[in-house]
């Protein structure tokens, strides 16, 4: 009701939801279409090579009822960029260092999952992409997808990431990443 209101007023202009499953993202839709609600045109949810459950049940209903993307983590907390040795405990300085990124950061900082991740390096060179470059192409290759919502400690990051934009990669190339990566995510806990 009151993002209802808050459109109605023009104090908001557009709404969206982040991280809501399949259900929720329904009966928003069903409310909006009754006239109790405002839409939603948006969802906010976390995708990455790393992390695809929102292709199950979240990016189609959405694309079917004109809701888009604004993904976040498209890099998955860093380890996408490639920083990450496997065989190195991570840089103090980082994320996968810090005690506040519990679960999912232990997730993706397993040996067989870094080691997988510097298995793409090879994909981004074939595609002429440094390998942030080529997750984040990945990331925007999906119709779906307006927008991803990218982090970066320095201006020479935001650079890199941003020549993603646009980027036409060969769907052989994705296809190759994402079975290295889902070799190495078997069996894992989500």
């Amino acid at each position: 009701e009151a993002l209802t209101r808050a459109v109605e007023s023009g104090k908001t202009r557009y709404i969206g939801f982040s991280e809501w499953p399949a259900d929720k993202i329904q009966a928003a839709i069903d409310l909006a279409r009754s006239g109790r609600s405002a839409k939603f045109v948006s969802s906010q949810p976390q995708y990455s090579l790393l992390w695809r459950e929102p292709e199950d049940e979240v990016i189609p209903l959405c694309a079917a009822n004109g809701i888009s993307q604004i993904v976040w983590s498209p890099l998955g907390q860093g380890v996408l960029s490639g920083k990450y040795d496997p065989d190195r405990p991570p840089p103090r300085d980082s994320r996968a260092a810090s005690d506040e990124m519990g679960g999912f950061m232990n997730r993706l900082m397993q040996p067989q999952v870094l080691r997988a991740v510097q298995q793409l390096k090879p994909i981004a060179e074939e595609a002429g992409l440094t390998l942030p470059q080529f997750a984040l192409a990945w990331v925007l290759r999906e119709p779906n997808v307006a927008s991803a919502i990218i982090g970066a400690s320095r201006p020479e990051q935001v650079r890199e990431n941003a020549h993603a934009s646009g980027v036409i990669v060969d769907t052989q190339l994705f296809m190759r990443a994402e079975a290295i990566l889902d070799e190495a995510l078997a069996g894992q806990p989500a």
